[in-house]
């Protein structure tokens, strides 16, 4: 079960890049004002609360396996515009249906059985609605821990096992496309959605890789400290600084959506 230090652990890593995305990924929906929405994979609420800042929704659920995710989640969000469910993507509740818009940022890759868990939100999805979702791109789009786990893997050799980038073939824009186009959605468009990555110093880059939560986190604190003295040491060198001392990277993720015949 996570806990509530791992949502905070995860928004100081990765949870600031998912607020920016979830904003670029709404801007190319253009959902029209007073839909609504479910949010499949809300985790700690960043897409939601996209949403209900910048789409005008009548309404907006969500649902999470994680019961501490939810928690965390409902405490940041509005009650009365946003309700909150702790289940399981690849069988929604019943009472969720009829979405104008059925959408899953960041989690699409985490769910064990991906096109069960698309066939959950086409089926809560009216006729004509919209579906959609994005994943990071880990093979070659996310510059932050493409330089982390190339150092891990000249140090050690089995951290490849643990590379996003191997384990999850479904962030890539085919995979996504046969994905929503056996699943019997309609007009499915792709697109990536670049956001910048932009870090202070090294130290705002390295501290939250030191918080054990997340499998970049908790490869990072798997190592003895020799081992992860040389992994710092190898990371710092490889990644390029501004005369500030600040980094900047980009992330990129696929986007996928589709219509609902």
């Amino acid at each position: 079960m996570a806990h509530a230090s791992t949502a905070l652990a995860y928004n100081a890593f990765m949870g600031r890049w998912s607020k920016v995305v979830a904003h670029y990924f709404l801007a190319w929906l253009s959902v029209p004002p007073h839909s609504r929405w479910l949010d499949v994979g809300c985790g700690t609420g960043a897409l939601a609360s996209a949403i209900l800042q910048s789409a005008s929704p009548s309404e907006v659920c969500g649902i999470d396996p994680s019961e501490e995710f939810i928690r965390y989640a409902r405490a940041l969000l509005p009650e009365d515009r946003c309700h909150l469910l702790v289940a399981d993507a690849q069988a929604i509740p019943h009472e969720f249906s009829n979405f104008d818009a059925t959408v899953s940022g960041l989690a699409l890759n985490l769910v064990p059985e991906p096109m069960a868990g698309l066939a959950e939100m086409t089926r809560v999805t009216r006729p004509d609605g919209l579906v959609a979702a994005y994943v990071w791109d880990f093979a070659d789009g996310m510059q932050m821990l493409r330089c982390l786990w190339d150092a891990a893997t000249k140090l050690d050799p089995t951290a490849e096992e643990l590379d996003q980038g191997n384990c999850f073939p479904v962030c890539h824009p085919e995979k996504l496309r046969v994905l929503f186009t056996e699943a019997g959605l309609g007009a499915v468009q792709i697109r990536p959605l670049e956001v910048p990555t932009i870090f202070r110093d090294f130290d705002d880059y390295w501290t939250p890789l030191l918080t054990g939560h997340g499998r970049a986190p908790g490869y990072v604190m798997s190592l003895s400290a020799d081992q992860r003295s040389r992994l710092r040491e190898s990371i710092e060198d490889a990644l390029p600084k501004h005369s500030d001392g600040s980094i900047h990277l980009t992330a990129r993720a696929w986007a996928v959506q589709g219509t609902k015949g």
